[in-house]
């Protein structure tokens, strides 16, 4: 299982070069989704609710139409963790395409 310690800002930026679309804004991960519809973005986040579950790691997401906004970060550790890492790779993987 991933490491729950906060990673340096070092560790984040060579984590974030694997992760396409991904920044980091106000501390967290950040990430915007942009589907073809409300459905395809419910989907998307009915799938990665069930992979966040199975993590014990749950995001902070809103749903607009065909938009999902993503924060993740760690709140028991205070910050980006490599949990954080895995679960946006994660996501970024359940995508079409």
């Amino acid at each position: 299982m991933p490491s729950r310690q906060q990673l340096t800002n070092t560790e984040i930026e060579e984590g974030l070069s694997a992760l396409e679309g991904w920044e980091v804004k106000d501390g967290k991960l950040h990430r915007q989704f942009e589907f073809g519809s409300f459905v395809e973005a419910f989907g998307f986040m009915a799938s990665a609710a069930l992979v966040a579950e199975k993590m014990d790691h749950h995001p902070e997401w809103s749903n607009v139409y065909n938009q999902v906004d993503v924060e993740l970060s760690t709140h028991d550790a205070g910050g980006i963790t490599e949990l954080d890492l895995e679960l946006a790779q994660t996501m970024n993987g359940l995508l079409p395409g």
